[in-house]
């Protein structure tokens, strides 16, 4: 049986057969999700070993995958047994997985590259996955404002805002939803709490969903109440979003993920900010919601249409506040286009 992306992969690898047990991976060339299985792939077949949990419904699910049970008891090298060379992902692979082939005879070809560039480009039917993500991300967002009560807790606000998501038609959470209040949004990752939210609180929310497998990423920073306090707050946020904007009308096919990177920190440079933009400027998001491309001062990564990733520069004040706007983007035409597309003017609940 045929499967034409995992058949391009293998021809790409250059190996005698593609091994792939990582969730992702195998997910990219199956299309189904599952806890446990092995793809391997030769010029002949895709064979999909799994364990009885999983037979029938990857049997109903895929499509030019041959769907066999794993043999009980039997080592993966046993099963690859009359190959000589195998593709496999170095940088996702066991350790012990390594040392078992390599004592078994087999030689080592790192399929991961082959990957990450097949995956970066996205289908029409992978883009309209993440569009349907990032709809009910935007819509379940747009919900949760006019819930926030003073006196909520940053969880409560988490939970219901997750809770939306999956009305809106998401299978679930791309990452656990960060929400933030007052100081604590100056902390890039902050660890959602029971801290209550008070009038006056700078709210700081990173949320996403996935459907149909595939991720949807998105940041809104706004005031909780406007006591008066937050000149600075307000100064530094027109800089943040005309820094994320110039990224959507500069940005371009054929640029690099560091040229990307430039154009929002050359921006908040201007102003002395660029020293508190303490993380990229964005990432490639799809299966995974941390994915090749990236755009950082280092990457070289040349971006084409297709390819979906974030823009979400921030600043962040050590015991003060943190801003981040951010959303979800393709290139087509050579150009941004924005899939999360929520408000992202300074909102004042």
């Amino acid at each position: 049986m045929s499967n034409l992306k995992a058949q391009k992969i293998y021809t790409q690898t250059g190996a005698d057969a593609l091994v792939v047990t990582q969730p992702d991976y195998r997910f990219y060339l199956t299309g189904f999700e599952s806890s446990f299985g092995v793809v391997v792939v030769d010029d002949e077949s895709t064979k999909f070993y799994t364990d009885s949990r999983y037979l029938e419904a990857a049997r109903a699910k895929t499509a030019g995958i041959e769907v066999l049970e794993y043999p009980k008891g039997e080592s993966l090298s046993s099963l690859l047994k009359g190959y000589k060379s195998l593709g496999i992902s170095l940088s996702k692979s066991y350790a012990s997985d390594y040392i078992a082939f390599k004592e078994n005879g087999f030689e080592i070809v790192d399929s991961t590259p082959v990957f990450e560039r097949a995956m970066s480009v996205k289908s029409p039917e992978e883009l309209n996955k993440i569009k349907l993500a990032c709809v009910a991300a935007d819509n379940a967002f747009t919900a949760l404002l006019p819930e926030i009560k003073e006196g909520m807790t940053e969880n409560e606000v988490a939970a219901l805002l997750e809770y939306l998501m999956r009305k809106n038609g998401a299978s679930g959470t791309s990452f656990s939803t960060i929400c933030a209040f007052g100081a604590n949004a100056s902390v890039p990752h902050h660890e959602t709490d029971q801290t209550k939210l008070k009038f006056g609180d700078i709210v700081l929310i990173d949320f996403g969903c996935k459907v149909g497998g595939y991720c949807s990423d998105c940041t809104r920073t706004f005031l909780f109440g406007d006591d008066g306090k937050h000149g600075e707050f307000k100064q530094a946020y027109e800089r943040v979003l005309a820094a994320h904007m110039l990224v959507k009308s500069e940005f371009t096919a054929g640029m690099t993920g560091r040229q990307g990177d430039a154009i929002a920190r050359d921006y908040l440079k201007q102003y002395g900010l660029d020293q508190y933009f303490t993380h990229s400027l964005g990432h490639g998001i799809g299966i995974n919601i941390h994915e090749a491309p990236n755009l950082s001062p280092k990457s070289e990564s040349i971006f084409e249409n297709g390819m979906v990733f974030s823009d979400e520069p921030g600043v962040y004040f050590e015991g003060k506040f943190g801003i981040r706007i951010e959303d979800t983007v393709t290139l087509v035409n050579s150009k941004v286009v924005s899939l999360t597309d929520s408000d992202k003017s300074l909102t004042i609940l």
